[in-house]
């Protein structure tokens, strides 16, 4: 082996292990911010307050309200589902979209942007860092809900086998490997709006108004994906297919929703991936 494949191997090895010790002093910032541990415990009240309302109130009849409510009173797990129903549309995507859009920006609003890229993370690694701490977050928010769920509904509710949506019954672990499943789908669903407040977040040195943004266009979606006569525009939106978990609740399981949600976010992840690294590199960093 050369001298120059050496010292290349070397300078590999030493840039990723940099950059897992950014992403972990990046991780480790993040869930110290009572922020985070704000939007995670407003995030475990759906289900807390689901549950509990469904317990003294009385059971949804069926067809009303959010799916899998009316199945609560029946079997506990369906707390976390019916919980991660109410929390994907708005809820999530509220709490991703401050985590997202605070990446950079805040950063700049701090002062210490400048002199986290002398230490030297490099833009384009701090950038990824970035990411992957949002993406941490989509997974943590969406557990958040599941475990929860899960918790509450065993404890005010009966807990047995799992009624799936093609009228077949599975065991209650199974069950709760479904669930986790699903919440996998969910957390997947929202890593291509964490690319879209990423780039927002390059764009602005004020924080609010790259969440806002990304919260906005969030929502904008969602509305534009009601309208029938948009149709065509549906297949392109990453909302299309926030919802559509329901198949991992089919015997046997049908993944073709999963999939295609999966190529819908990572076309998103790219696109606007790429467009904050084009966006940062030539950004002018004076805080």
């Amino acid at each position: 082996m050369s001298s120059r494949e050496s010292t290349g191997g070397l300078s590999s090895a030493a840039g990723g292990w940099g950059t897992l010790q950014l992403l972990g002093n990046e991780l480790s910032v993040q869930f110290r911010r009572w922020r985070t541990w704000a939007m995670l415990g407003a995030l475990a009240l759906i289900p807390l307050l689901l549950g509990i309302a469904i317990r003294f109130a009385g059971g949804a009849d069926p067809g009303r309200g959010p799916a899998f409510l009316d199945q609560i009173t029946d079997n506990g797990l369906f707390v976390g589902l019916a919980a991660l129903t109410v929390a994907i549309p708005l809820f999530l995507p509220l709490t991703v979209s401050v985590t997202a859009g605070d990446a950079i920006a805040g950063e700049a609003s701090h002062g210490t942007l400048r002199y986290l890229l002398i230490a030297p993370a490099g833009r384009i690694r701090l950038l990824l860092v970035k990411y992957l701490s949002a993406v941490v977050f989509c997974v943590a928010a969406t557990l958040t809900v599941v475990v929860v769920g899960s918790i509450v509904g065993a404890v005010l509710f009966p807990v047995g086998p799992v009624t799936l949506l093609s009228g077949a019954q599975v065991s209650i672990g199974e069950g709760l490997l479904r669930l986790a499943a699903i919440g996998a789908y969910a957390a997947i669903s929202l890593i291509g709006l964490a690319a879209i407040g990423l780039f927002f977040s390059t764009l602005t040195t004020v924080p609010i108004g790259a969440m806002a943004a990304t919260a906005i266009l969030a929502v904008a979606a969602q509305i534009v994906g009601a309208i029938p006569q948009l149709d065509a525009l549906h297949p392109w939106l990453f909302t299309d297919r926030w919802l559509d978990f329901g198949d991992v609740l089919r015997s046997p399981i049908v993944w073709d929703s999963f999939g295609a949600n999966a190529l819908v976010q990572a076309a998103y992840v790219a696109v606007f991936g790429a467009a904050a690294v084009v966006r940062f590199a030539t950004k002018d960093v004076l805080s």
